[in-house]
């Protein structure tokens, strides 16, 4: 609990409410962490459901974070990951009740609420109680920009298309947004029901009510999309830096640190420069078996050394690693990826693990399996031209085979490979343009003050 003393020194408050998901939690968290290091006049209500409290309420935070609990809006973890529609439509229908609640009882009224995008109450509640909203995006700005112009995307036929026949037909109309295959838009776009997908367009009509949107990416990553957004949104839209957990790693950067006695770290330091692929594939979406087992033939096929973080598959593929790959249920990702013995990143092409990925300058293998990943993907490889895909082409069965992985993951991690050097020289550009980006007087970073100087203010813009 805040003591009296930091109450009464509070000038702002706000309330974070976060969608119920890693994905969205952890951005959303390291963005608090930012705002409550830059000014001591801020106080943080960060509202989680009981099931996310008993995952995270332990971790260490800032003293002026604190957290409060609202109950699940359904009964089990399996529920969001099995049916993503019925888990989607309980946050929109289950939580605002529960959340009114909560705001009634808080012992200081909230300054501002920073809402995820995706809970779609937010704004017209803010707006009842007369309580600036702030909306909290937790994908790329271009993947928000596809998003809010579906009716663009529905005019010209491109919603659920067919995509064995036309996935390689290209999207160029839209605001912001390179052209863009059909088969690399969102899931949601050309997979999902016509339920979830106007469920997803009423999100978007919300968004006009609330005073700020804010993108968890840099300007430099994204100019053209967040140039468009600025022009069509009459309130200010910030890109407020990656919201990755950099500060937690240049703190145990030197020193006595014991994170560097764990089992994996020793492993990497006895790894030659830039010989380890660093492989995971989420916590939400998932591969087959039958994939899963063609990857890690292709590893063992390929030589290459490889840390593999599996998760659930962890154990039984531990058996089949041999000497030259390492696989784990979890690590500290940010760590990882910053060992100088890492020289490529396959990855699932979540956004937090891309802009880790960038964060470290390390190349990427895209291996997308749904949500924002296509597009995530496509940013990597034909925007800024820092990865290759696993799989070039859509086909069915969608089943990469372990002589291609084999092949592939050899010559991306060949270090004297041409394309593989213009790769990295690339990557190695983009990761010194992200540095500049939060440092002080970079474009993150003063969007991050220029947000907090407006809501501690009291400054908000109506929409």
């Amino acid at each position: 609990m805040e003591s009296s003393r930091t109450r009464a020194t509070t000038l702002c408050h706000m309330v974070a409410m976060p969608y119920p998901g890693r994905g969205h939690i952890n951005p959303m968290m390291n963005l608090c962490k930012t705002l409550v290091s830059r000014t001591e006049s801020m106080l943080i209500t960060f509202v989680l459901t009981e099931e996310w409290f008993g995952f995270i309420g332990c971790d260490p935070k800032p003293d002026r974070i604190r957290f409060k609990t609202i109950p699940n809006v359904v009964p089990s973890e399996l529920v969001r990951a099995k049916d993503m529609e019925e888990f989607f439509k309980a946050v929109r229908t289950k939580m605002e009740a529960p959340f009114e609640d909560l705001l009634d009882q808080l012992d200081q009224p909230p300054t501002v609420i920073m809402a995820d995008t995706f809970l779609s109450w937010v704004p017209g509640f803010g707006n009842r109680r007369n309580i600036p909203v702030t909306s909290f995006w937790t994908m790329p700005a271009t993947v928000f920009s596809i998003f809010h112009h579906l009716d663009l995307l529905r005019q010209r036929g491109h919603i659920f298309p067919d995509l064995l026949e036309r996935g390689s037909e290209r999207v160029d109309y839209i605001p912001g947004v390179s052209s863009t295959r059909l088969v690399d838009l969102p899931s949601f776009i050309t997979s999902k029901p016509v339920s979830f997908l106007d469920a997803i367009m009423e999100m978007f009509s919300e968004v006009r009510k609330v005073q700020y949107i804010l993108f968890p990416s840099i300007y430099e990553l994204e100019p053209h999309s967040i140039d468009a957004l600025r022009a069509e949104f009459t309130v200010p839209v910030y890109p407020i830096g990656p919201a990755i957990s950099f500060m937690e790693l240049e703190d145990d950067s030197c020193g006595n640190n014991s994170k560097n006695d764990i089992d994996y770290i020793r492993w990497l330091d006895c790894q030659p420069s830039k010989s380890v692929l660093y492989i995971t594939m989420g916590s939400f979406l998932s591969f087959s078996i039958e994939q899963i087992d063609e990857i890690a033939a292709g590893l063992r096929e390929s030589g290459v050394r490889y840390l593999w973080v599996a998760r659930g598959e962890a154990s039984r593929l531990k058996e089949s690693a041999g000497g030259r790959g390492l696989v784990l249920q979890w690590c500290d990702q940010l760590r990882v990826l910053s060992h100088p013995s890492i020289g490529g990143f396959w990855t699932h092409c979540g956004w937090n693990s891309i802009k880790e990925g960038i964060f470290a300058g390390i190349p990427f293998l895209t291996f997308p399996i749904g949500v924002d990943q296509p597009t995530n993907s496509k940013l990597i490889v034909e925007d800024w031209m820092i990865g290759w895909r696993v799989q070039e082409e859509y086909k069915e069965p969608n089943l990469v085979t372990r002589t291609g992985i084999a092949e592939l993951v050899g010559k991306f991690m060949d270090l004297e490979n041409n394309k593989g050097r213009e790769m990295r020289r690339r990557v190695k550009e983009l990761q010194k343009v992200c540095r500049q980006a939060i440092a002080k007087d970079g474009s993150s970073e003063t969007c991050i003050k220029s947000f907090l100087k407006d809501i501690c203010s009291g400054n908000f813009s109506t929409s």
